[in-house]
This record gives structure tokens, C-alpha cells and sequence, in this order.
């Protein structure tokens, strides 16, 4: 492994008000890459119609960046290593407005999907990397301080990301979503590079793994196209599915395999062998992947079935983030002082009976109705992520940390990518299935259809009238269903974490950005 010293930019280091103005470009950074995690979330209608794709389709927006961005992740060390990390951070952001404004003129879903990957590869380096340059451009006395300004970010974003997109689908057009990325990426690059690159450190050529980072592709792209299209090509009756998912287990295998093996592995598995790492990862795959899939599954159902708009459907689904921003510094302090397998069960057990009460939504609940258990999902999310990232990094050892972190990050946004795909699939089903036991029940005395000839409806029209009763209790059934399955993801996810050994130390859950 040799070793070249960066060229070092002329300039003391930062501090007072400029220290401050560069904490802020860095935290604005991270902060676009999370909300875009989540804008798309209450757009997806307005995007599969504007583009003419169903619903179903219209989610590969979120799932596309969302493997992509995780596929990025574990390289950001390697990256940041090779060419320096402001110089990655910089070219980055620039990629990341660059390809914003790629998906605003995108005017089919395929070249929006592409963009959107695009948009993940380069969004994936700035998450890690604004909080790594954060401590390395603050004192340690002022780290602190540095990592809540970040922290908060990470999670303001994801609640404004469904009040925003549902704004400016409603007021603009959904291109605006991504647009606005643009002037913020620009202005962040610019001043980051000015301001940072006295920052840079020397660089190391470690060499990079290829044969890893192909099968990773393969296998992750493969699974993913598997669990996006099976249902529009009748899963295993397809020769494609088929063929797709032979590739992805293969891949999977062989990735595994020369993983182990190789020298410097671009996802190290090797950390695995830590008991609590293995059981935190596994608790946050299977957390994760309930949550984001429920949060993207709402802002769909209120839309499309309940008559909501984009901007109220957001507003809507924000009050989880809202609650959790106000809980975070209890589950925070608390996480130095209790067993942090205590806190996680807690948290997550409590998300699980949360989305227990969710499964008995009616069509007739009012906003508040709706509202309450999102509330109630906010308490319990900060109880989950903050203690379970402590326990995961103080469960290896402290020069596996980095590589910890980023396979934590990088199978935690992959869950995400993939439960979307799943409950987005098994709701469409379940609707068919429910849709289909209704009509052999319904009217069978008749009743139905005289209310609504006695209203003054007549033959097609009254078919019509009862179909449309019909496919929105199929459509609620459908949703409570999916919700009995996510809560009990949850509920299992809960008793995964007692596997983990009590820590032996205690970790500042800031760690896990530091790669």
C-alpha cells in the first residue's frame, strides 16, 4: 500500500462564525441527501400519472435511489481514502444538483428511474461524509455540539420530505421536487471546496474491489428488478423472473464467498462475527424495512383511497418525525445510562403494537384518526435508532468501526429499498384477493343497490356505485392486512436484539457517521 501526500491548501483552520457558516454547509448537505429519501414518498400518484405508470411502477423512484445510494455507502471510505474526502464530498454535491435536475426533465418513468439512480450514487458518499468532515474541522470540545447540529438534520429531513413534495406537487408540479436540489448543491460545493480543502489529508491508494463491487451490483440489481417487476410478470411463470433470480442467488454466493476472502473486500462481512454487531444488524434490517415500508405505504393509501391531497397526506405522515424530534434527547441521554437492549426492545416493541392499532382503520376515520398513530410512531422511533447504533459499534473493534458502520448503513437503506418493493406488491394482491371475496358477498338481498336507486342512480351507474364501495373496502382490508405484517416484523425485530451480549462499552452514536 503506498502513500502520496495531497497537495496542502494555503490557510489556518477555520474558526468562530466561518467554523459555524462551514457546520451548516455540511449539515445542508446531509440534509438534502435524507429528504430525498423521503420527498418522493407522498409524490408517487402524481409522478405514475403525470408519466402514465400505475402506482406500483411509480415507487421505483424511491426504491431505485435507495439501492443505489446503498451500493455507494460502503465505498465512501475507499473513495474518501483514494482521492480525499472534500474533494469526493465537493464533486459529490455536484453530481447530486446535476442529476436532480435530470430527474425534473425526466418525461418518461424510464429515464426518471435512471436518474434517479444516478441521484443515489452520488447521495450516497455526502451522508457519511458531512458528518466525517464535521469532526474532523471541530476541536474535540466543540464535536459535540458539531454532531447534535448534524444529528438534527438527519432528523428534520425526513419530515419535511413528505410536508415539502406534497406542497409543491399540489402548488407547482412534481419536477419541482428535484429542482430545488439544484441551487442547494451548488452552493454547498462551492463554498465546501473553498472553505475545506485546507482540511484535506494525504491520500492512500488502497486498491479497489473490483470483482466485490461487480457481484454487488449484480446480485443487489438482480434481487431488486426480481422484487419490482415479479408481480407484473406473474413471478415464477416468467422465464425472466426466473432467470433474474438464478443470477441474484449466484451473485449473492459468489459475493459472499470472495468477500470472505479478499484482502481489502469492499463490504467487509468479516465483522459478522461479533455477536451483538450481528444481532443489531439484524434487528435494524428487519425494524427498517417495516418502517419505511408503512411510510411509504400511508402516503398512498390516504391519496389514492381517502381522498387526501399530496401537501395534507405529508402533513399527515410528518407528525411521526415531528414526535420523534422532540423524544431524540431523552433517548439520547437515556442510551449512556440504560442497557441500550432494554431502550431498543422497548422502542420497537412499541412501534409494533402502534401499527397493531393501525390495523383496525376504517374509511370513515377523520385526519386525527389518521394522525394519532403516526404520533405515537414518532415516541417510539428515537428509542430505536439512536441505542441500536451505539450497541452495534461498541460490539466490534474499535479498527472495524468504519467498516462496521457502513455495512450497517448500507443493509439498513437496502431493507428500505426492498420492503418497498414487497408491501407495495403484497397490497396491490391482497386488494384483487379481498376485491374478489366482496363481490360474492355483497347486496346479496339487494339492499345496496335500491339505497342507491333510491338516490337516483340507475342501472350501469348503480353497478358502478357499489364496485366503487366495494374497491375501497377492499383497498382498507388490503391496508390493514399489510399493517398485521408489518406489526409483526416489528414485534420479531423486538425480541432479535435480547441475542445481542450486553456492551461492553459505551459508543456515542455519532460513530457510525465517521466512515
Amino acid at each position: 500500500m503506498s502513500q502520496t501526500s495531497s497537495v496542502p491548501a494555503a490557510g489556518q483552520p477555520l474558526t468562530g462564525g466561518m467554523l459555524w457558516f462551514a457546520a451548516i454547509i455540511l449539515a445542508a448537505a446531509n440534509f438534502i441527501a435524507v429528504l430525498d429519501m423521503t420527498i418522493a414518498n407522498v409524490s408517487v400518484p402524481t409522478i405514475a400519472g403525470a408519466l402514465g405508470a400505475t402506482t406500483s411502477q411509480g415507487t421505483w423512484v424511491i426504491t431505485s435511489y435507495a439501492v443505489a445510494e446503498a451500493i455507494t455507502v460502503p465505498l465512501t471510505g475507499w473513495l474518501a481514502a483514494r482521492f480525499g474526502a472534500v474533494r469526493v464530498f465537493t464533486v459529490a454535491m455536484l453530481m447530486f444538483g446535476a442529476f436532480s435536475a435530470l430527474c425534473g426533465l425526466a418525461h418518461t418513468l424510464g429515464l426518471l428511474v435512471f436518474a434517479r439512480i444516478c441521484q443515489g450514487l452520488a447521495g450516497g458518499p455526502l451522508m457519511p461524509l458531512s458528518q466525517t468532515l464535521l469532526l474532523r474541522i471541530f476541536p474535540k470540545e466543540k464535536a459535540a455540539a458539531a454532531v447534535g447540529l448534524w444529528a438534527m438534520t438527519t432528523l428534520i429531513a425526513p419530515v419535511m420530505g413528505p410536508i415539502l413534495g406534497g406542497y409543491l406537487c399540489d402548488e407547482y408540479s412534481w419536477p419541482w421536487i428535484f429542482f430545488i436540489n439544484m441551487p442547494i448543491a451548488g452552493i454547498c460545493a462551492f463554498i465546501a471546496w473553498r472553505l475545506l480543502k485546507r482540511y484535506e489529508e494525504p491520500l492512500l491508494r488502497n486498491p479497489i474491489d473490483r470483482i466485490g463491487l461487480l457481484l454487488l451490483l449484480v446480485w443487489v440489481a438482480c434481487l431488486q428488478l426480481v422484487l419490482d417487476e415479479g408481480k407484473n410478470l406473474d413471478w415464477f411463470a416468467s422465464t425472466e423472473i426466473v432467470v433474474l433470480s438464478i443470477i441474484a442467488v449466484i451473485g449473492f454466493v459468489a459475493f459472499l464467498i470472495w468477500e470472505l476472502h479478499e484482502e481489502h473486500p469492499v463490504v467487509d462481512l468479516r465483522v459478522f462475527r461479533h455477536r451483538g454487531f450481528s444481532a443489531s444488524v439484524l434487528t435494524i434490517s428487519l425494524a427498517f424495512a417495516a418502517f419505511f415500508g408503512a411510510n411509504v405505504l400511508t402516503p398512498q393509501w390516504l391519496q389514492t383511497y381517502m381522498g387526501y391531497t399530496s401537501t395534507l397526506a405529508g402533513i399527515a405522515t410528518a407528525w411521526t418525525g415531528i414526535f420523534a424530534l422532540f423524544v431524540a434527547p431523552l433517548a439520547a441521554g437515556l442510551s449512556a445510562r440504560v442497557d441500550p437492549r432494554k431502550l431498543v426492545f422497548g422502542g420497537v416493541l412499541w412501534l409494533g403494537l402502534v401499527c397493531l392499532w393501525r390495523t383496525v382503520a376504517t374509511t370513515d376515520m377523520g385526519y386525527w384518526e389518521v394522525s394519532m398513530p403516526l404520533m405515537a410512531m414518532g415516541l417510539g422511533l428515537p428509542f430505536f435508532f439512536i441505542p441500536l447504533t451505539g450497541l452495534a459499534m461498541s460490539s466490534v473493534e474499535e479498527s472495524e468501526m468504519a467498516s462496521a458502520a457502513g455495512l450497517m448503513n448500507f443493509l439498513r437503506t437496502l431493507s428500505g429499498a426492498f420492503a418497498t418493493s414487497l408491501i407495495t406488491t403484497l397490497w396491490d394482491d391482497q386488494t384483487t384477493v379481498n376485491h374478489a371475496e366482496l363481490v360474492a358477498i355483497s347486496d346479496q338481498d339487494g339492499m345496496l343497490g335500491k339505497l342507491f336507486e333510491g338516490m337516483g342512480s340507475t342501472g350501469e351507474t348503480t353497478l358502478q356505485n357499489i364496485d366503487r364501495v366495494i374497491n375501497a373496502q377492499a383497498v382498507m382490508l388490503a391496508t390493514n392486512q399489510v399493517m398485521t405484517i408489518v406489526a409483526v416484523s416489528f414485534i420479531v425485530a423486538a425480541f432479535v436484539i435480547w441475542l445481542a451480549p450486553r456492551p461492553r462499552r459505551v459508543i456515542d452514536p455519532a460513530a457510525s457517521g465517521g466512515h
